[in-house]
């Protein structure tokens, strides 16, 4: 099958770049291991929004203030994109316009905030300081962003994906791509075949194909969410705190709606007891908030670059054909939709006054210094997490560990049942050693972020292929 672009990946990326280039004309072929929406996409608290917490003022002191203009002029850009979208197709995604708040309860940050809000002003955007929130405790100090939005992100994107097929396009769903080579044409390997394409986009969350260019630039970062009913109104506005994090935001339903608030985030593979991560969390809500229930629970994952800005354009310096869209830091509604608009120029031919501060092959002073910080990291674990914390018969019936076994050491997990589930330790990744996740019941890579199931089925990248298995007894 031959296309004109394959996309890697269906989630916002993979299938905004996708509908955009449709438009154009171009033949798109979308491949997604699992289902449309159901990746990273999908577990989003969906803010669609260019405040990034506390970040314009740092953007014009570490890249300038035409770049830092140029990352808020981009976001601001992917928030009407989304309501164009929108509207144009008529897609009932529960898309509200609503302002978007970051506040700090700590007096020291207060002259920061000032600061922050007079550096996004500076740069266009519609960023005022405030000293107090509509939130029902009292904060030091606030930057609200006018004008912002959410939305349901699955709706969004299942009615664009079921317009994409058609007119020589496809969607390729449960298809995991096993390779990638560069060309005239590129040649995209997946389970079920290949694919050929003049250019393709990896959207697929972490880089599966260039191991050590991103894997030493970028590292995963997991969180958590509640959803709560509350006693009495929900808060009017989105709203994220400063160190420790908190997300909220308010989702309407017909049963009133849903507060989420989220937190507690690490990086992958070190969140030690993850279930104690959810009860600090609802402890957090409860101080916070009159509480009703709690009724979903979940969590979610994203990437982080070295200098703390998405690498969207070409792959790699010497990639002619192949694109890459990574690396959003939390932010993905905005920066997924900039990826689409962005790619769709670069694989055009066009001109985008984002391209240079979205370029993934930047190396600057601060991207630099968070590599240097990210590969000791990587390093630490790779060589100090290698021992066992026990014994097969030290785990207790839902349970996961490392342990020395007949094989060695391995992963094993007790059942319910009191069965074991036994696999390699050994990330197929880069072979660093997987670490457990007990509120997920998964194991865990730290040093790239690869999530595996107790069975060892890869659950998410950049791992392209399962843990191996050692049996069950």
């Amino acid at each position: 099958m031959t296309v004109d672009v394959a996309i890697v990946g269906g989630g916002l990326a993979g299938i905004t770049t996708a509908t955009l280039l449709k438009a154009e004309g171009k033949s798109v072929a979308v491949i997604e291991s699992n289902r449309v929406a159901e990746g990273v996409s999908g577990f989003t608290t969906a803010k669609i929004t260019s405040q990034h917490s506390i970040i314009y003022d740092r953007l014009i002191h570490s890249f300038g203030e035409q770049k830092a203009r140029a990352y808020g002029d981009a976001n601001q850009a992917a928030i009407e994109q989304i309501a164009s979208l929108a509207n144009t197709f008529g897609i009932d995604c529960d898309f509200r316009r609503s302002d978007a708040f970051v506040f700090t309860e700590k007096e020291e940050e207060v002259d920061s905030f000032r600061t922050e809000a007079d550096s996004a002003r500076r740069l266009g955007l519609p960023a005022e300081f405030l000293e107090s929130v509509p939130l029902p405790f009292p904060v030091k100090g606030a930057v609200r962003f006018s004008g912002q939005a959410s939305f349901h992100p699955r709706k969004y994107l299942v009615a664009l994906a079921q317009r994409l097929p058609g007119e020589g396009s496809f969607i390729f769903e449960n298809t995991r791509v096993t390779g990638l080579h560069g060309g005239e044409p590129c040649t995209v390997e997946t389970e079920r075949g290949n694919v050929y394409a003049g250019h393709v986009v990896v959207a697929s969350h972490f880089p599966f194909n260039e191991k050590l260019f991103y894997a030493l630039r970028m590292y995963q970062h997991r969180s958590y969410v509640l959803g709560l009913r509350l006693n009495g109104e929900l808060p009017n506005g989105m709203f994220i705190s400063t160190e420790p994090t908190h997300s909220i935001r308010p989702h309407f339903d017909e049963e009133g709606g849903l507060l989420l608030v989220g937190g507690e985030g690490h990086r992958t593979g070190e969140g030690g007891d993850t279930v104690a991560r959810y009860r600090r969390l609802e402890q957090w809500a409860t101080d916070h908030f009159p509480v009703r229930t709690i009724e979903y629970r979940w969590s979610t994952q994203d990437n982080k670059t070295a200098d703390g800005l998405p690498y969207i354009g070409r792959l790699m310096p010497t990639s002619e054909h192949v694109f890459v869209a990574t690396g959003f830091g939390g932010w993905g509604m905005t920066n997924s939709t900039v990826s689409g608009m962005l790619l769709r120029d670069l694989i055009l031919g066009r001109e985008n006054p984002w391209a240079d501060v979205y370029d993934p092959n930047r190396m600057g002073l601060e991207a630099v210094s968070g590599s240097a910080k990210h590969i000791g990291s990587v390093a630490s674990h790779f060589v100090g997490d290698r021992h066992a914390d026990g014994e097969i018969a030290s785990l207790r019936p839902g349970e996961g560990m490392i342990v020395h076994s007949d094989e060695g050491k391995v992963a094993a997990y007790r059942a319910e049942d009191g069965s074991i589930h036994k696999l390699s330790p050994a990330c197929p990744h880069m072979g660093c050693f997987v670490q457990w996740n007990s509120a997920e019941k998964s194991w865990d890579c730290p040093c790239h972020g690869s999530r595996f199931s107790i069975e060892g089925e890869v659950l998410e990248g950049p791992a392209i292929s399962p843990l191996k298995e050692f049996g069950e007894s």
